[in-house]
């Protein structure tokens, strides 16, 4: 038996049905953010656009101001559960601009920082998918990361996580989780999401946690579902399938240490030949 002490906590990620009517979304949101709390876990992700369906042309009908009605709701959940709660993201309108913004809140209930997606989704895979979020949305500027009394947290959306560049800063920066809202496709899904993760998780060694809505094979965009989390060590330890469901993880920071002391990465890195810099600070 090693006498060392165990650094844990329980993660849960909520992989939600997301329908058209916003107040239906976040009432289920609410009562799965409780159910996850009352199941033992401190830290909760929602998924990306948890209150709108996703699409250019519901984002300007489903933004809000933040503060708003759905951080409100946020707000609210984080308090009564007792949980930090990483509020997927919804589309927030501000200053006549639309932005994809995940709002993350305490356990006291306050906003401890805002994300505004700072990688667009615009792309075009021929007889697939074409989409561009930059029709009608704006980037965000800043890196986001936010402590717990756990670990240090960095946050992205979805297309966010394309970038190995964000997750290095982050890791540089201390986070040992990463969380990432997101809603792959059926053509990026099935090819990327799960390989994206444990490249995150493995090159950083880090924990990587998603959070998808569920699957709706009705919508004008169809989410691929499968919400993950993988360790530093590049395994999948929790992974949804495509139905609305809670998965839960248990973030074990002693890992962690014995797998960057195992394979000692960040200390052989050559500096005198090559760095990743941000240009400027991030929030938190």
């Amino acid at each position: 038996i090693s006498g060392k002490i165990k650094i844990q906590f329980r993660l849960a990620v909520v992989q939600l049905q997301v329908t058209r009517v916003k107040a239906d979304n976040l009432s289920r949101a609410r009562r799965l953010v409780k159910e996850a709390a009352d199941e033992g876990s401190k830290v909760v992700l929602l998924p990306e656009c948890f209150n709108s369906p996703y699409g250019t042309s519901f984002f300007p009908t489903y933004a809000e101001r933040i503060p708003g009605e759905s951080t409100q709701m946020l707000s609210e959940a984080a308090k009564e559960s007792g949980v930090y709660l990483v509020g997927g993201s919804i589309p927030e309108e501000d200053g006549g601009k639309l932005y994809n913004s995940c709002v993350v809140f305490g356990p006291d209930g306050g906003m401890i920082l805002k994300h505004r997606k700072i990688h667009l989704f615009d792309i075009n895979i021929p007889g697939k998918i074409c989409f561009q979020e930059s029709e009608t949305l704006s980037p965000g500027n800043s890196l986001s990361m936010f402590d717990t009394p756990y670990c240090k947290v960095g946050v992205g959306i979805c297309y966010d996580m394309r970038f190995a560049e964000l997750a290095q800063l982050y890791s540089r920066s201390g986070c040992q989780l990463l969380v990432y809202p997101g809603a792959f496709n059926m053509t990026t899904g099935p090819a990327h999401w799960e390989l994206l993760q444990r490249a995150r998780a493995l090159d950083n060694q880090v924990f990587v946690a998603t959070a998808s809505p569920a699957r709706d094979e009705t919508a004008s965009y169809v989410a691929w579902g499968h919400s993950t989390v993988v360790n530093p060590w590049g395994e999948v330890i929790s992974k949804a399938g495509a139905e609305e469901t809670i998965i839960y993880a248990n973030i074990d920071l002693q890992h962690l240490a014995d797998v960057r002391q195992q394979i000692p990465i960040t200390s052989q890195r050559r500096s005198d030949l090559y760095s990743v810099a941000s240009v400027q600070a991030g929030s938190g």
